[in-house]
């Protein structure tokens, strides 16, 4: 998830991963933000010190995300890493753990703090991750409140594993809906797998016009602007089916209104349905919605989905007969679409 593609959070200020060139300054951010918290009287050690200088290391365990204001200067920075990685302490295997959460202190009290968090779980979320987790100091009461807030919840039993100078405070936010499944996104490799994969989803139904089969199959290309998830089993890494969502500040379709997230091409594999991985496919884009902090989920649908139908239905969306319309195929023939949503901070 990784790549090099813009994350608008703020107004002017952009969350992306890090580029060549910009280490130094987001290591002396790391250094101003904490200097200026809580524990910015207490000397360093040396090992924190170069924690905090080995933006390479960091990133290379997991990826070093910034927020960059209009004039290009870093502001904010999080880094995302791997359980098991040099630099994670409270993460267990499956998990990510977010570190060194800094906010430009110029820029603290502009909500950055909260984007750059909520960036850090869509990355995990990126990676399949059982979980994002953290740490922060007991003094630290402006990020536990804002943890909270956002979801996260205590986990006691790490606090001990933190090990560091100052009493600290575990949280966890829980990413994966189920053990046997993982969702996560496609990788480079598979979008062939995938293309195939939705293609037999929709067919097995559907007789598939030339023009919408394409749609259909071109993968490759829609990952170049969009996030195509799949879900996959967990034991084996059999693909089991997709989903595509628009990039954080973007739409898929004319369905979606500002504040809202659509998805498109959901399929299960034919060999893989009664297995519920169509819900878990459309609870993870709830889930993204969320992380997101964006209040709804909206899509379209063809009249003859009928089983898409009944899964939207049981899973409390609503026909939004105002934003439906009529498709019209090259031959004249065509059929209304429908559209459905949702408000997504719903949890059942």
């Amino acid at each position: 998830m990784t790549n090099d593609s813009a994350r608008p959070s703020l107004d002017g200020i952009t969350i992306r991963p890090i580029r060549a060139g910009e280490s130094e300054s987001e290591a002396a951010l790391i250094v101003r933000s904490f200097a200026a918290g809580p524990y910015g009287h207490l000397p360093k050690g040396a090992a924190r010190a170069a924690f905090e200088a080995d933006t390479a290391g960091r990133a290379a365990d997991g990826a070093v995300l910034v927020a960059v204001d209009a004039e290009g200067e870093v502001v904010g920075t999080a880094s995302v890493l791997r359980a098991g990685s040099r630099y994670s302490r409270v993460a267990r295997p499956g998990e990510a753990e977010v570190r060194l959460i800094s906010v430009d202190p110029g820029a603290q009290g502009s909500g950055l703090g909260a984007a750059l968090t909520r960036a850090s779980l869509e990355e995990a979320l990126g990676w399949g991750a059982a979980a994002l987790v953290l740490d922060t100091g007991t003094r630290n009461l402006r990020a536990q409140a804002l943890y909270e807030r956002l979801g996260f919840v205590r986990d006691g039993e790490r606090d001990a594993a933190v090990g560091a100078d100052v009493d600290s405070l575990a949280y966890r936010y829980p990413l994966q809906q189920r053990e046997d499944v993982v969702v996560r996104l496609m990788r480079a490799d598979e979008a062939d797998a995938v293309a195939a994969l939705v293609e037999s989803a929709y067919a097995a139904d559907f007789d598939l016009n030339p023009r919408y089969r394409a749609d259909i199959v071109a993968v490759a290309e829609r990952a170049r602007a969009h996030w195509v998830w799949v879900a996959a089993d967990a034991a084996t890494g059999e693909l089991l089916g997709t989903a595509t969502t628009p990039r954080s500040g973007a739409t898929m379709s004319p369905v979606a209104q500002e504040g809202e997230l659509d998805f498109r091409f959901l399929g299960v594999a034919p060999a893989a349905r009664r297995r519920g991985v169509g819900e878990t496919l459309v609870r993870h884009v709830l889930t993204l919605a969320r992380l997101r902090g964006i209040d709804r989920v909206v899509l379209n649908t063809g009249p003859d989905m009928l089983g898409a139908q009944r899964l939207y239905d049981r899973l409390g969306f609503t026909r939004l007969h105002e934003r439906e319309y009529r498709f019209v195929r090259p031959d004249g023939s065509g059929f209304q679409m429908l559209a459905y949503g949702r408000d997504a901070r719903l949890v059942a």
